[in-house]
């Protein structure tokens, strides 16, 4: 097509047909230029020939565009009609234009906000200096490709809400375990049983024993079997509270903990180890869904913390181990805490005698059950965690000031919030930590 836009010649169909038609058998090598610049050269020039430019070659100018087209002054376009060849130049801007500059920003005026500075990065330790262990996890657990099920995850992260409390829970490997690539002992479980306002909400952890092969197995066990059994005896136990019966809810509290621990000292048996080896500790938190019942129970076995943030204040509520009336657990070495038909036995209270040579070694000693039933007031904030984040609370002041500046905001924290806060290291501290916070409206 020429550039005033007549109908194209038989002459241009030629030359554009004997350029890029298909017909064109390869000859082989010629003595005449053949490359791709040379073809584009060739087609420019003959362009320019029908435009009247009367230059032809590499250098050959670009025609005017027409007279009734939107191209502005400057910007070059192709003759309309033809296909643009490889490489033609189009849009380029006139000389005098530079390239295009940011919109300046304004400073901020009287009135106007400022721009927002960048949120601060999580703290990652206190103390005098951080842990010898890195902060992020480095090796995995070994895994048996046939038994998947088995393994536990670094962390584990969960929330809710229900009446007037929130609760955030976390289980977290520690730096020792996570170097090492050894599982997480701690063990965790949130559940709900029942709907609306009879729901009642169960937080459980546990800890395995050190050292032991089975720790992590051990733990979950644990909260597995309670979590049966409460969920089993949720509407009583919800209605217990409800009504602030503290005896009854304490005597049927230790028969489900007997029950639950009794069952990892059969596992140990089936496995032909010692109960020893096949033993954790286990804390629980009952939180009934009735917005005007601000009871809060907590009952288990073992070391741990149980902690009440008021007024600014840290409170260690952890019932003392001198404090405590109720007898050993079956779980630690007791005998059965009832026959199969349901009676109640007398226990063994652990009174040693001096070793015979001729008797088998004592049992190592029981733990005793703990329980602690308590009215939540609005603005306080509960926490229950293993040992692996109540001894640093407890041994680090640092760290106890941190996490009160941080819970004691009406608005509880979001989940990840909640995990950077709990997972502050102290050096010196490296097992797991599990942990579940309660926000009182």
């Amino acid at each position: 097509m020429s550039q005033q836009g007549g109908r194209p010649t038989a002459h241009e169909d030629d030359w554009w047909g004997q350029l890029y038609g298909d017909f064109t058998e390869d000859t082989g090598p010629t003595a005449a230029p053949d490359s791709l610049d040379d073809r584009f050269a060739s087609a420019a020039g003959t362009v320019n020939q029908h435009s009247g430019a009367g230059i032809s070659g590499a250098g050959a100018a670009v025609p005017a565009p027409r007279a009734d087209t939107d191209a502005p002054p400057g910007r070059s376009t192709f003759p309309p009609g033809l296909p643009k060849p490889p490489g033609f130049p189009v849009e380029s801007p006139p000389a005098d234009e530079g390239p295009p500059q940011p919109a300046p920003v304004p400073a901020p005026g009287p009135g106007q906000p400022a721009p927002p500075t960048p949120a601060p990065r999580p703290l990652d330790y206190v103390g005098d200096g951080p842990p010898t262990y890195a902060a992020a996890p480095t090796a995995l657990p070994p895994a048996d490709p046939d038994d998947l099920d088995d393994l536990v995850a670094d962390t584990v992260l969960d929330g809710a809400r229900y009446g007037a409390c929130t609760l955030r829970a976390v289980s977290l490997r520690g730096d020792s375990a996570r170097y090492r690539g050894e599982p997480r002992r701690d063990s965790l479980l949130t559940a709900r049983f029942g709907t609306g306002e009879h729901a009642l909400i169960l937080v459980a952890m546990a800890t395995g024993a050190r050292a032991t092969p089975g720790a992590h197995r051990a733990a979950a066990e644990a909260c597995h079997w309670i979590g049966r059994a409460v969920g089993r005896s949720h509407p009583k136990l919800a209605e217990d509270i409800r009504a602030a019966r503290r005896g009854d809810l304490k005597s049927g509290l230790h028969r489900l903990t007997d029950r639950s621990l009794g069952k990892l000292r059969a596992s140990a048996a089936e496995q032909g180890i010692e109960p020893e080896e096949y033993a954790a500790t286990l804390r629980c938190l009952l939180l009934p869904a009735d917005p005007e019942c601000r009871t809060r129970v907590f009952f288990g076995v073992g070391t741990g913390g149980l902690f009440r943030l008021r007024n600014g204040e840290w409170q260690d509520i952890e019932p003392r181990v001198t404090d405590v009336t109720g007898e050993p657990v079956v779980g630690f070495g007791s005998l059965p805490a009832e026959t199969p038909e349901g009676d109640r036995l007398t226990m063994d209270l652990g009174i040693t005698t001096p070793p015979s040579p001729y008797d088998q070694a004592p049992e190592p000693p029981r733990e005793p059950f703990r329980f602690r039933a308590s009215v939540a007031r609005p603005g306080d904030t509960l926490l229950m965690c293993t040992g692996g984040l109540a001894d640093p609370l407890r041994g680090e002041p640092e760290l106890a000031a941190h996490l009160t500046g941080r819970w004691s905001d009406p608005e509880p924290p979001g989940l990840a919030e909640f995990l950077a806060d709990t997972q502050v290291r102290v050096k010196g501290y490296a097992d797991d930590r599990t942990a579940a916070a309660v926000w009182e409206a």
